[in-house]
């Protein structure tokens, strides 16, 4: 029943490229399920996120959404037939972007509620998580108080203005002038063009004294985003970007091992319930995943980019 699928591979060590083959599906063991994916979620680290003991041609990709059509004798809580969406990172397996994929029991593994399909559910969970953890690690901020998002535009930025909006802060985020209007549509209070290079002073206006914290979502921003934080105030670097505190501002990268799953799965019943937006700036189908990943790459995507499989 499962002989053979097509997968977007990087076919040997060194070679930046991916390639579009027909392998074997993946043989599952106890602890895994085998799921029938249909929508993937495109991400920057798709081809780079490869397990340490990689054995080529191997699947590239992480976050998928899909149906499970066998599961592992040790496995519990989930069965074939189910709707899912899930992140599967670094598995010596192969990753998401193939018709089939091994996914481990005990990855991040959501279900998608109805009225979500999988084109919607396979944008989620990646950036929902990032954005979930950050949000968690800014729970000192009250309502009322202020967040400031650098990289408003991407996926991330445009699930955590509409996080923040919900839990009654208020917003300002950067991002190309020609996004700025879509950032105010989803609740962003002040919006800046990073390229101008007054930015900085601009929240600093909008917020005197500055936010009580900030998101650096692209990389390089965290730097100028410290500048605009409160003294005491806080700065999650998403982006990774590694700088020095200063004024008693508490500098952190997202929590990696926050348990977010439970806030993931209402965020997925409020997109279903259109009381959130997942943003898509184009679906892609599953032939076209090196277009997909080429404009990803480039940053410059508004929301998300997905491969639909048909």
């Amino acid at each position: 029943m499962f002989e053979g699928m097509r997968a977007f591979v990087k076919p040997e060590s060194g070679v930046d490229s991916i390639e579009l083959v027909e392998m074997a599906v993946p043989q599952i063991g106890d602890d895994e399920l085998l799921v029938r994916v249909k929508a993937v979620g495109v991400g920057i680290h798709d081809s780079y996120f490869l397990p340490g003991d990689v054995k080529y041609p191997f699947p590239i990709g992480i976050e998928a959404a899909g149906v499970v059509e066998r599961v592992g004798s040790g496995v519990r809580g989930h069965r074939p037939g189910d709707h899912i969406a899930f992140v599967s990172s670094m598995q010596p397996k192969g990753g998401t972007w193939a018709e089939y994929a091994a996914v481990k029991a005990n990855s991040l593994i959501v279900p998608i509620p109805a009225g979500l399909d999988f084109v919607e559910a396979a944008a989620v969970p990646v950036a929902g998580n990032t954005v979930l953890r950050a949000v968690k690690a800014l729970d000192a901020v009250p309502a009322g108080g202020s967040l400031f998002i650098a990289g408003g535009s991407g996926a991330i930025g445009t699930l955590a203005i509409q996080v923040a909006r919900a839990r009654g802060w208020r917003v300002g985020a950067s991002a190309s002038e020609h996004n700025h209007d879509h950032m105010r549509s989803l609740g962003a209070e002040a919006v800046v063009d990073y390229h101008d290079p007054d930015w900085p002073e601009q929240i600093r206006q909008w917020m005197p004294g500055g936010v009580d914290a900030a998101m650096a979502v692209q990389p390089g921003t965290a730097i100028d985003s410290l500048s605009v934080v409160r003294d005491g105030g806080k700065l999650i670097a998403v982006s990774g970007d590694v700088v020095a505190p200063e004024r008693d501002v508490h500098v952190e990268a997202v929590p990696h091992g926050t348990d977010v799953r439970g806030e993931l799965t209402r965020l997925m019943t409020e997109i279903a319930k259109n009381e959130k937006r997942v943003e898509i700036e184009r679906v892609y189908p599953f032939e076209e995943a090196q277009a997909a990943l080429a404009k990803v790459q480039t940053r410059h995507a508004r929301g998300k980019l997905v491969l639909r499989l048909e």
